[in-house]
Order: structure tokens, then C-alpha cells, then sequence
């Protein structure tokens, strides 16, 4: 699973039992030789899609992490992109990245072409966003694990508070595995043992892979006063009951208020 340049057991131990900011802050420097980073399929498939929604002018990463969605918003937004992240290690791994053109998907890009966006990179908290609204389009992703689901209203209301009018929250959604798969079985026991973990140690590191479920974020993104479409990405398939492997969740920031209930 891991390169011989990824994080060394002993080093992926020390992360799980830091804080989420601190942990994040280890594993900076060889994150993006893990399993952890959204594979280019993945980006890649999200980058088609709203590249037929578009063109849009100012783009936020929403955890932007080492900056996999900042390569996207750079294809998709033609004046501004902005990552937002509460990790400073991660944020300066992605800022020297694709500064220096050194990313996996850059390698016949050059960020600092006429026309490209301007890129910013901001530490802050998703939960408490340091933006007006002043985006067009926002992206996030592989980073839901890290909020419990209560916390879910707060954080699609920090981020329609940050859409323009007409903005859209764009991130991809896979079907949950059968249990007949050995990755449910691997997220069952990878969430049991980070409740252990965080029932025994200080201060807790919020990740767990099965609490976000298309139903329960669907109906939270209604209630921030979101319009939500669902568009299957192809590249993926179906799976055996014909529903798509993997979605696209759009969720758009209709022109005039909301007057839903529930809020």
C-alpha cells in the first residue's frame, strides 16, 4: 500500500496518536506517497464533470491538504483558486508542489503560464471559514472523515456562507463497499479501532470512514439551504445493481434565500 518514500509504521503511529493538526503536520512531507492521497482517477473524473458546469473565476480546496483539488481549481477556475487547510505542514508541502510544477498531474502543465489562476493558501478551520462570499465553485476531497456527523451542519453552513449566489459545492462520493468486500471489512475495523483509540487517548484524532452516508449528507445540505444534484461519474461504472460506483455531490447555493424548514 505504501512507496518505499511513504511513512514508516512507526512513523504512522506516532501521527494517530498526535492531535488531527499535529499528526497531519508529521505526515506532510510524505503524504502524497500514501494511500491517503485521492488518486488522479478520481480528480480526474471530477475535473471533467465541472469543466461542463463551468467556467467558474474564483475556486476554494476545502481541506486542501498537499493540494490534489488545487491542481483541479487550477484547470477550472480562470482567475483565483484558494486552499484552505488547518495543517501548516501540509499546506507548505502543497504550496512548494505546485509551485514548482512538480506535481504528479503537472508534469505537462505549467502553473505559471499567462492566464493561470492565482493561487492562495490560507490555514484556517473549515468549521470557521475566514472568507466571504466570494467563490464560485469549492471542492473537497477525502477529507469528510475528519467530522463527526454532527458537526456537518455547521461545516455546509460555513460553506454556503462562502458561495457566491449561484456558487456550487462539488466533491465526489463512492458507493459504500458490500460486506461481502474486504474494504468494508477494512473500514468496520479501521473505525472500531479509532474509537478505541479515542475513547482511551488524548487529544483525539477525528477520522472515521463510514458515518458519511449519501442519505445523511444529502438531507444536511438541504437544510444549509443547498440545492443538490447527483451526477454519476462514468469513468467508474456501475455496480451490480446498476447505481454508479462513484458520484459527483453538487450542491449549489440557489440565487435567492432558501425558506426551508428545518433550519
Amino acid at each position: 500500500m505504501f512507496t518505499p518514500q511513504g511513512p514508516s509504521l512507526r512513523e504512522l503511529a506516532v501521527q494517530a496518536l498526535s492531535s488531527v493538526e499535529h499528526g497531519y503536520d508529521l505526515l506532510a512531507p510524505k503524504f502524497d506517497h500514501t494511500p491517503f492521497r485521492t488518486p488522479d482517477s478520481i480528480l480526474d473524473a471530477v475535473e471533467r464533470a465541472l469543466t461542463a458546469m463551468g467556467p467558474f473565476d474564483h475556486g476554494l480546496d476545502l481541506c486542501c491538504g498537499t493540494g490534489a483539488g488545487m491542481e483541479v481549481l487550477r484547470e477550472l477556475c480562470r482567475e483565483s483558486a484558494t486552499g484552505v487547510d488547518i495543517s501548516a505542514g501540509m499546506l507548505a508541502v502543497g504550496r512548494d508542489r505546485l509551485t514548482a510544477g512538480s506535481g504528479d498531474r503537472d508534469r505537462d502543465r505549467d502553473g505559471a503560464a499567462a492566464g493561470a489562476p492565482r493561487l492562495s493558501w490560507v490555514r484556517g478551520d473549515a468549521l470557521a471559514l475566514p472568507f466571504g462570499p466570494v467563490f464560485d465553485v469549492a471542492v473537497s476531497f477525502g477529507a469528510f472523515g475528519h467530522f463527526l456527523p454532527e458537526q456537518l451542519p455547521g461545516l455546509f453552513a460555513q460553506v454556503h456562507s462562502v458561495l457566491r449566489p449561484g456558487g456550487r459545492f462539488a466533491f465526489p462520493l463512492p458507493a459504500p463497499a458490500p460486506p461481502r468486500s474486504p474494504w468494508y471489512w477494512a473500514a468496520l475495523g479501521f473505525d472500531a479501532a479509532m474509537r478505541v483509540r479515542n475513547a482511551v487517548w488524548r487529544p483525539p484524532f477525528v477520522m472515521y470512514y463510514r458515518p458519511f452516508r449519501l442519505g445523511l449528507v444529502r438531507h444536511e445540505l438541504e437544510r444549509a439551504g443547498f440545492d443538490v444534484e447527483l451526477f454519476a461519474l462514468p469513468e467508474f461504472g456501475p455496480r451490480p445493481d446498476g447505481s454508479p460506483r462513484c458520484r459527483m455531490v453538487v450542491a449549489t447555493r440557489p440565487d435567492t434565500p432558501s425558506h426551508r424548514t428545518g433550519r
